[in-house]
């Protein structure tokens, strides 16, 4: 599509005479943070959820420090603070005793390297360990306060796309007229389906059941991750928090619930041990099957989070994903909807993001393999593990699963260039991230240099000029993109103007489309 089509775009009024810029189908954190984006731009949102009350399932906690840093560029990190809990395992030591697991096997925390270049001064690299219908919560209040509208009990039952919009067809409502149409839907997303985007991938090898319930002889468990020759089984560190992992492949059936007969028979065959499981709640099962969208785009339609990509949840990177690529998306779609955005700006979203989805995939695949019983994945385990206890090996279990790894081929000659932002704080008493919390983007000025300030003044409205000092910086002047991601960086002020004029151009347009 050119960026005449997309700037001449439209909305039309729907059957109730609303107008809405983006339909977001799924209001999970994924759909609600990239609704919450949207509206920061002054972008007209409607959110639509099948589910009536959010999703209690139990599932991964752990938010990680990429998407710690991006809920606190929006303000959004008190009230994560607030509702985190303390991991179980850690009792009165001032840090957990392992930062994860990698295919069950526990990477201890004490040789991790907090002052590798990557980790300094980004605080010990732990999860943030919320509950996810916590997390929904505080997502879901957010976006009404910025004025998102969010209607439950309603489901996407089809759509219609077009070169001007999309025609969305919901099941419990009318049918409603927007420009884009983005799936949040899940792992089995039927945007996806309808909207005809390739899914290659690699077929499920396993079944992990979970749930927290009553087992009557759990001292004859062992504790933490345990290896056997069918399966693999935890206990813990929650008091009855049970998860097996049987290699035999899917289960026959994944949709009713799990029972306390089935985890204990799981238990059973995974352990070796007779242990009976009187109970359960929140039971659930999942899979290693691993699967990505070929594009993230096809003409108005737009997939994000799960819709985009499944893998199995070892070591918490399914959530964490999500989010990036709502950060990612937010404000690209929003320029899009706005008629400011640089021609070709909306398909760097799949650009920037597809080869860290694809690299999770492999992160789990990877973690499958070590947990077979055969001989040759015993033997790779061993080795696996001893790596993991190194100081070299648990600093880079560390910087993969905390997020801090990601980059982006931004181009440019500093290193900032494409990483995130730094921690910067300022002679005023603010953090840089402290004003990122209108999702523009900044351009900082460290230096003092009058030049920056001239440049910035076309962009009013879609950046924010920030002045002021910081000791140790190492650099005097950042191009930063709403995403918080560095545009441009330079160590000795604006001695080269081009280069963030171009950086300029590049992600908020040229002097014809710096009208808001």
């Amino acid at each position: 599509m050119s960026r005449r089509e997309e700037m001449s775009m439209k909305t039309t009024p729907t059957a109730g005479g609303t107008n809405y810029d983006v339909l977001v189908a799924g209001a999970g954190p994924v759909g609600l943070m990239l609704a919450t984006e949207l509206r920061l731009a002054g972008v007209r949102v409607l959110v639509v959820e099948r589910r009536t009350e959010p999703d209690t399932a139990l599932k991964a906690e752990g938010i990680n420090t990429a998407a710690a840093e991006a809920f606190e560029r929006r303000g959004l990190l008190p009230a994560l603070e607030a509702v985190k809990r303390r991991p179980p395992f850690q009792g009165e030591r001032t840090r957990p005793p392992f930062v994860g697991h990698f295919g069950g096997i526990q990477v201890p925390a004490d040789p991790v390297d907090e002052d590798d270049p990557r980790l300094r001064g980004r605080g010990p690299a732990w999860y943030l360990l919320v509950p996810q219908v916590e997390l929904e919560q505080i997502l879901g209040r957010r976006a009404a306060e910025l004025g998102a509208e969010v209607r439950r009990g309603v489901e996407v039952s089809g759509f219609d796309a077009d070169e001007a919009g999309v025609t969305v067809h919901l099941r419990g409502g009318d049918d409603v007229r927007v420009a884009w149409l983005v799936g949040c839907d899940g792992g089995r997303s039927l945007v996806r389906r309808l909207g005809g985007f390739e899914f290659p991938g690699t077929d499920p090898q396993i079944t992990v059941r979970q749930a927290v319930g009553t087992v009557e002889g759990a001292e004859r468990l062992g504790r933490g991750w345990q290896h056997t020759s069918t399966g693999v089984y935890v206990y813990g560190p929650m008091p009855g928090r049970v998860r097996t992992v049987e290699l035999d492949g899917p289960p026959a059936d994944r949709e009713t619930p799990v029972t306390a007969a089935e985890m204990e028979a799981s238990l059973r065959r995974a352990s070796g041990v007779d242990v009976r499981v009187t109970e359960v709640a929140g039971g659930t099962r999942f899979t290693d099957h691993a699967r990505q969208a070929t594009t993230y785009r096809r003409g108005r339609v737009l997939l994000c989070g799960d819709a985009a990509h499944v893998h199995s949840p070892f070591s918490g990177q399914g959530l964490n994903l999500g989010i990036g690529d709502a950060v990612n998306l937010g404000w690209k779609l929003a320029a899009t909807v706005r008629g400011w955005a640089p021609e070709g700006l909306l398909d760097t979203y799949t650009a920037e993001r597809h080869p860290i989805g694809a690299w999770v995939l492999d992160w789990t695949r990877a973690q499958v393999a070590v947990m077979r019983g055969d001989a040759y994945s015993s033997a790779l385990r061993s080795v696996v593990t001893d790596f993991l206890g190194t100081r070299d090996g648990a600093t880079y279990y560390v910087k993969r699963i905390s997020g801090l790894w990601q980059r982006y081929d931004l181009g440019g000659g500093h290193p900032l260039v494409g990483g995130t932002m730094p921690d910067l704080r300022l002679d005023d008493g603010t953090r840089l991230a402290d004003h990122a919390h209108g999702g523009r983007a900044l351009l900082v000025d460290l230096a003092g240099d009058d030049k920056l300030a001239a440049l910035a003044r076309p962009y009013a409205g879609r950046l924010e000029l920030v002045r002021g000092g910081a000791d140790g910086a190492g650099v005097s002047a950042l191009l930063v993109r709403p995403d918080g991601f560095v545009a441009w960086a330079s160590a000795d002020g604006v001695s080269d103007p081009a280069g963030l004029e171009a950086a300029l151009t590049r992600w908020l347009g040229d002097d014809t489309s710096r009208s808001n």
